[in-house]
């Protein structure tokens, strides 16, 4: 079941899954599996692996960029090792002209992790080649896309994957579908290039309602989804002009991110089961 959702164990392996993407017109972000490094060694291999990926990426003339975790590369080590790691990628980003997306983990990291992210993009010459990304079930959100957007910082809006408590995060689904929309909006109308995160159709639905309606350039954004995910929502989104973009895990740590997920929030495996009949 997992190889439906993991593009495999090596970076050939993603780097292929990644050139079919690109032939049915989808492009790609790159995700280098393991979280919650333990020192120094293991947070600079990771690094590596996406040293690699951006070089990768520009000799095959790929349409990729890469995401990465702070706990990946030492932030519960040193936070500086991590921040350390983060500019160094994000310079390598802008020398061979992609982008590097700071995934969200849990709301203890939340703080730290916009702090870093503005730090970086303002850095000279960072600007658009560093992102974060928005979870939409947390109550902050909204403020937290504000300020992110006072710096022009592109951002992944998604639902929200980690189970946090009722003070922090809406508990109800409609709520945070509400949320989501709203803050959709919000990102759509701010002339910054962002990534819309889901698979819900409903959603879909109204944010492609709301483009038409405020005449909104289909090349201004992008629709992002999980790879092995409705496929053939995908191609259809491509088919009608807009843009895609494939969230591609792949590598060694495939057994644990498989199963955090599903024990992170029980909902995930009904998600995972009705979608792995769908093309």
């Amino acid at each position: 079941m997992s190889s439906r959702f993991v593009a495999g164990m090596e970076i050939e392996d993603v780097l292929k899954a990644c050139a079919v993407l690109n032939e049915h017109g989808i492009s790609a972000t790159l995700d280098s599996l393991g979280e919650s490094v333990l020192n120094a060694a293991e947070a600079e291999k990771s690094a590596g692996i996406y040293h690699e990926l951006l070089d990768a990426i520009q000799q095959r003339g790929l349409n990729a960029n890469v995401s990465v975790k702070l706990t990946q590369v030492g932030m519960d080590v040193d936070p500086m090792l991590a921040t350390g790691i983060v500019a160094a990628l994000t310079e390598h980003a802008r020398r061979t002209g992609n982008f590097v997306r700071v995934d969200m983990e849990g709301t203890p990291y939340t703080d730290a992790t916009l702090e870093m992210v503005r730090n970086i993009h303002n850095a000279p010459g960072n600007g658009g080649h560093v992102g974060a990304v928005i979870q939409a079930y947390l109550y902050r959100s909204e403020e937290d896309i504000k300020t992110l957007l006072r710096d022009r910082i592109r951002i992944r809006l998604c639902k929200g994957a980690y189970k946090e408590p009722p003070n922090l995060a809406f508990p109800k689904k409609e709520d945070v579908d509400a949320n989501y929309v709203k803050l959709t909006k919000l990102l759509l109308t701010s002339g910054v290039y962002h990534g819309i995160a889901t698979h819900d159709e409903t959603i879909i639905k109204q944010t492609k309602a709301f483009v038409r309606e405020q005449g909104i350039a289909l090349d201004s954004f992008e629709f992002q989804m999980l790879h092995g995910v409705r496929r053939d929502l995908q191609r259809s989104l491509v088919h009608d002009g807009y843009r895609v973009r494939c969230y591609v895990p792949f590598g060694h740590e495939w057994y644990p991110y498989f199963m955090r997920r599903l024990a992170e929030r029980p909902a995930n495996v009904l998600f995972i089961a009705k979608n792995f009949f769908k093309n």
